[in-house]
């Protein structure tokens, strides 16, 4: 696993057209975090950069958050798209330990595959979880993360859409889980802020972000 890790901040202009088109449409949105990356990373490109990304709405607008193990080049960015800065995560990742407290946030889709005698819908189908379903499913992701949930504030995000050419309309439903946690397996936790957890990687979903708490 490449140890460095990167994380960039986007706020985008949005009252540029090109903003406004890619906030609308995951796809759009998941092509240009890419183009922040070297061509020919191959069919996997995602996973060659280790990638993720969410689109968060704060009070004052919209923030787009870009991890990946590859410095993104921020020039390729249209001027007028917006401002960006970029981080390494390295000295966070560095003072992990077991037993230290932190903040954490991820969008994530949270889901479960149906088994061969459901009646809920197809068999081996895969369903979105929402509500107490869905905290259940982040309880069981952050224990395997090597995180004891401390608190968990859960909110239910407008479903992502997307169009991908060829493959039809892209859809995940989204959760928000907010929260304090505390350290239990710190090698855990580091392989899964690299990877992301769950479904829709590639369209905004599964990034996992933390901060210290006191």
């Amino acid at each position: 696993m490449n140890t460095e890790l990167w994380i960039t901040q986007i706020v985008p202009n949005t009252r540029d057209r090109t903003v406004l088109s890619d906030l609308r449409d995951a796809t759009r949105l998941h092509r240009r975090v890419m183009s922040l990356f070297p061509d020919g990373l191959g069919p996997s490109a995602r996973q060659q950069a280790a990638a993720l990304f969410r689109l968060e709405e704060q009070p004052t607008g919209f923030a787009v958050l870009v991890q990946s193990t590859l410095k993104p080049a921020l020039d390729n960015l249209p001027t007028s798209y917006g401002a960006a800065r970029t981080k390494s995560l390295a000295p966070l990742l560095a003072g992990l330990a077991e037993g230290a407290n932190i903040h954490y946030r991820i969008i994530a889709n949270a889901t479960s595959k149906l088994g061969k005698n459901t009646t809920a819908g197809r068999p081996k189908q895969v369903v979105p979880l929402y509500g107490a379903d869905a905290d259940q499913w982040w309880q069981r992701q952050a224990d395997s993360a090597g995180l004891l949930l401390r608190s968990l504030y859960s909110s239910q995000l407008t479903t992502l859409t997307g169009q991908r050419p060829g493959n039809g309309r892209v859809t995940h439903a989204r959760t928000r889980f907010d929260g304090t946690a505390t350290v239990t397996d710190p090698t855990a936790l580091t392989e899964r802020i690299h990877t992301g957890i769950g479904r829709g990687k590639s369209f905004g979903c599964g990034l996992l972000t933390i901060a210290p708490a006191r």
